[in-house]
Order: structure tokens, then C-alpha cells, then sequence
């Protein structure tokens, strides 16, 4: 493979936006390794994604400990990457990791205590080949661990210039606001807070956006196409080649003939604004400034771009708004 160039244009197209109170801009739309980038997908599609989006203004990529499939494979991939050019432009990179979640056997490998997140850090390290990251997150709560102490880890972390800011992911607004208020005492402030967002999907508007607001947090959201449900590959039913279809992280049994009513209803008012389903559904996100960045997933260099196209209609007429509010609302 030929050394990777950066596009000298890559930040044109793309709109930045401040993360909450903090001096962090990232991009609207970041590119999350959930998927596509392990050790079960191809190098060379997974790597032309990865340029193709820096060369398009992501400068945020989001990764966890446990992704794959293998778990760790998807960090390990990224640092290919960043061995085979990208990490030439590592300045200009925020890059992001997450521990919370089964990584490895025994007492120590998954939830939130301090033992955990400061050794599953040093493995991602390793795997990536970085001396930091940009962010790194506590990814869930954990009910069996005191919050000072998690939190206490993500501050140590901090202090130790193994991460340049702390994040919290899937807390819901009371622990949200608990754990932000221990970062803020401990000098290490809670940068974002990553939730699952989407059309489908409205629980962050019960109470945590308001208080992400209140706190100078700012908010990523994944999971922006619910899935896959967000585009047109339900229009007609369930493909056979479908993560539905397969089983994967979604279910056949979700795909109600209520909600292919509700898709084909927003597909319709997507083609009056000129966009697809898709590109509507992350505008939708897009048009709350509360909102920091989206979090796509891609499995193409096309399906990249597509997506990245939302950008340019993110403006929504009141009388769209309630018609969406009114079709995601039907019983």
C-alpha cells in the first residue's frame, strides 16, 4: 500500500462544534469502529474508510476495548492504520476508547473499578501502539462499584497523561450528574458523555440533555440509525442479508409492522428535503446544538460519504419537526 497523503482540503466540508464548556471541537459527525473494523473484516475496506474519513474532515475516531469481533481486534486494526500513515497526522486526531464492558476472564475484566480501567487502558495503549488517547470513557455504570472510585480512576488516568480528557458513557441523568460533579472535585472535568440517540431511540431527551446543558458536558450520540432501521434497507421488509436477518445486535422481532409503517412515513418526508432516510435521521440529531457530534458506523467508502452528505440540509421547517414528532409518537 502506498503511503497514506492527508487531502490538504479534508476541512472544508466539515462543521466543527464545541464540546460543551470545554476547548474541544470535533467534528458533527465522527466515525465509530463499532463495527466493520475487526478481525473478521478486510483490512483494505476497513483502512480506505478510515483515510476517506480524515480526508473528509473526521478528525474524531471512537473505539472501545472489547470491539471487534475479536474483542480488541478493532483497536488493534486502528493502530495498523495509524502505523500505515494516519498516525502521521496524530495532532490533528481525537482519538477515543471506552472500558466497562466483559474484556477478560476472572474478577478484574469488566465493569468499572479502578483495577479494571487502568489495566484495561494500558492494554488498549498497547494495542493501538499511542502513548495517549484523546478521551477515554467509563462505558457503564457499575452498580457494585463505589462512583468515587471509577471516577477517581478516570481522574488518575488524567493526571497521568495517559488520557486527555474523561467521559462517561450510558449513565443516566442522576449518575450522570453525580459523576460530573466528582471529576469537576477532582480537577479532571467530565469532557462528554457518549448516548444512545437516535429517531428511535429518545430517552437522552428525559432529563440528560438538559443536564449535560447545565453542566458544560457535551453530548456524542451512537447508534444515530438505530441500527440500520434509520435507512432504507427496511422499506420492504427485512433483507436476508440484514443485521436483522442475522441476528447481529439487531432482531428480526424489532422490525414490527409498526415500525416499517413509521420508516416508510419518515422515508417519505426524507425524499421532500432531497435526502435519504438516513442522511434525515442524523440532520435530525444534528439540529439540537446540544448535540456536540453523531457517531457513524460505515461499512464503505459510498456508505461514508453518503452519510456525510446530511451535513448539508441539517435545517428543519417547524411544521416538518411536528410531523416527525407526530409519526415517531403513533401507537
Amino acid at each position: 500500500m502506498e503511503q497514506y497523503r492527508a487531502s490538504t482540503s479534508r476541512y472544508e466540508s466539515m462543521s466543527y462544534r464545541r464540546c460543551g464548556g470545554s476547548g474541544v471541537m470535533l467534528p458533527a459527525i465522527s466515525l465509530g469502529l463499532w463495527h466493520n473494523f475487526g478481525s473478521v473484516d478486510n483490512y483494505d475496506n476497513y483502512s480506505q474508510i478510515a483515510f476517506a474519513a480524515f480526508d473528509n474532515g473526521i478528525t474524531h475516531f471512537d473505539l472501545a476495548n472489547n470491539y471487534g469481533p475479536e474483542a480488541g481486534s478493532a483497536e488493534e486494526n486502528f493502530g495498523r492504520i495509524l502505523r500505515n500513515g494516519l498516525g502521521a497526522y496524530r495532532d490533528e486526531l481525537m482519538i477515543s476508547t471506552k472500558a466497562g464492558y466483559y474484556m477478560w476472564p476472572g474478577p478484574y475484566g469488566d465493569w468499572g473499578s479502578r483495577k479494571y480501567l487502568i489495566a484495561s487502558l494500558d492494554q488498549s495503549l498497547k494495542r493501538m501502539g499511542l502513548d495517549y488517547v484523546d478521551i477515554f470513557y467509563s462505558h457503564r455504570p457499575d452498580p457494585a462499584t463505589p462512583l468515587e472510585e471509577t471516577m477517581g480512576a478516570l481522574s488518575d488516568i488524567v493526571r497521568q497523561g495517559k488520557a486527555l480528557y474523561a467521559g462517561i458513557s450510558n449513565y443516566n441523568p442522576e449518575q450522570s450528574r453525580r459523576a460530573i460533579e466528582i471529576l469537576k472535585k477532582n480537577g479532571t472535568p467530565c469532557l462528554i458523555h457518549q448516548a444512545k440517540y437516535s429517531m428511535f431511540q429518545r430517552s437522552p431527551e428525559d432529563g440528560l440533555l438538559d443536564t449535560l446543558a447545565e453542566e458544560n458536558v457535551g453530548l456524542i450520540a451512537f447508534s444515530p440509525l438505530a441500527q440500520g432501521m434509520l435507512t432504507d434497507r427496511y422499506l420492504h421488509g427485512i433483507p436476508a442479508d440484514s443485521r436483522a436477518a442475522r441476528g447481529m445486535f439487531l432482531k428480526k422481532e424489532q422490525i414490527t409492522e409498526e415500525k416499517l409503517k413509521k420508516i416508510r412515513q419518515l422515508n417519505k418526508i426524507a425524499e421532500s428535503r432531497g435526502q435519504s432516510l438516513a442522511q434525515m435521521a442524523l440532520a435530525w440529531l444534528l439540529k439540537d446544538d446540544r448535540v456536540t457530534s453523531v457517531l457513524i458506523g460505515a461499512s464503505s467508502v459510498k456508505q461514508l460519504k453518503d452519510n456525510l452528505a446530511a451535513m448539508e440540509n441539517t435545517g428543519f421547517p417547524s411544521d416538518q419537526l411536528t410531523e416527525i414528532d407526530r409519526i415517531l409518537k403513533e401507537d
